[in-house]
């Protein structure tokens, strides 16, 4: 056989570089963690195959008519798929809880101000204003969000990014509870809350999304398209009379689209773009954004308390954040730990469902603070 035929039978081994192979084993950490751990496994388990197929040698998944470049350019470079799971996220949602308890949404904003402390920080490092924005919008600790706002901004860290957002949202068992005990006193978690449960008319359930989805609209447009295909999916929960449009959404598409959607992003994580100092800032610094998140939101709980006379828990403002369920849960948790007694768990998710709507306005304000849409 000539040199071109072992050429093409060696061009894997020939253009194996030493970043490929980092990459090749951070998409099998991925894939360890979404099947081990079972850490977000929906998502971790398709990045971390993007990631191994993109960082193959000479890996024909790439290119112009590569499937995972295919996958990127029609429901990632276009926003598509972060706001097709929107939509499927709507239609699980029970903003009941916010609904019965209104004052919650001021938890919800309040979870969001690391955002900002940490665009701050990450500008004063070094990084472009549209870059800290995007790292400083992981605090939200909401892929979707995370996703739509660093495709707009900051298109070279979208792969970072995402890992950090989906990453973290795994670990908030595990990230939150420190912040929440060393900011309350034990006095303070075992706090008890009735709750007077008072049923929400389906009226009012359905006014909710299109009412949102108006005001938003007019008072951050930018976030428009977050809050509207939120809504969208709430409305069609809600309304009863498309049950087979609410089942595919919180089913069949969510599941399709979040496949494409791990697939692309992994597809970003190339080994001579991914490793980089750059990189690892953008995971330290999501991880300052979330704790600050918490740790803001667990402040602001604590001041309900005061004005409240020590009626008020402010571990469930902690449950500000997007991730949810699991940041009521882990309220949940850490009050049960105090008194196995207290039950804030409906307190919780009214603030958790807060923290969704105020996650996609926070990316709205920050797509309009940077001026781009």
């Amino acid at each position: 056989m000539g040199p071109e035929v072992w050429d093409n039978l060696l061009r894997g081994v020939l253009n194996l570089q030493w970043q490929s192979l980092v990459m090749l084993l951070a998409g099998l950490l991925l894939i360890w963690l979404a099947i081990v751990k079972e850490y977000e496994p929906l998502l971790l388990l398709p990045i971390g195959a993007g990631c191994i197929l993109a960082n193959m040698p000479v890996s024909a998944m790439l290119g112009d008519h590569g499937m995972l470049t295919t996958f990127y350019n029609i429901g990632v470079a276009n926003e598509l798929f972060p706001l097709l799971i929107f939509i499927g996220i709507g239609a699980m949602t029970d903003f009941g809880p916010l609904l019965e308890n209104p004052k919650m949404v001021l938890l919800g904003a309040a979870g969001q101000f690391g955002i900002f402390l940490t665009l701050i920080l990450a500008i004063v490092l070094g990084f472009t204003r549209p870059e800290a924005a995007s790292i400083g919008i992981i605090g939200a600790i909401d892929g979707p969000t995370s996703i739509y706002v660093s495709a707009k901004l900051a298109p070279n860290l979208l792969g970072p990014i995402t890992v950090a957002a989906y990453s973290y949202m795994s670990l908030v068992p595990i990230i939150m509870p420190p912040v929440m005990k060393l900011l309350t006193t034990k006095g303070e978690r075992t706090i008890r809350m009735p709750y007077s449960q008072r049923e929400i008319s389906k009226r009012t359930r359905i006014i909710f999304p299109i009412v949102t989805t108006i005001v938003v609209g007019i008072l951050v447009p930018f976030a428009l398209p977050l809050i509207g295909s939120l809504m969208l999916g709430n409305l069609m929960r809600e309304s009863t009379v498309v049950e087979r449009l609410t089942g595919a959404s919180q089913n069949e598409l969510n599941n399709v689209v979040t496949l494409f959607l791990g697939l692309a992003i992994g597809s970003t994580m190339v080994g001579e773009q991914f490793l980089k100092v750059q990189t690892l800032m953008v995971l330290v610094l999501g991880l300052v954004a979330f704790v600050l998140d918490t740790a803001a939101g667990v402040c602001f709980g604590k001041l309900l308390n005061v004005f409240s006379r020590g009626k008020f828990n402010p571990l469930i403002g902690a449950a500000g954040i997007s991730a949810f369920p699991m940041a009521a849960r882990v309220v949940q948790q850490q009050a049960t730990k105090e008194d196995d007694g207290n039950f804030v768990l409906m307190h919780a998710m009214g603030a958790n469902a807060a923290g969704q709507v105020a996650s996609a306005m926070a990316g709205g304000v920050v797509l309009a603070l940077m001026g781009t849409f």
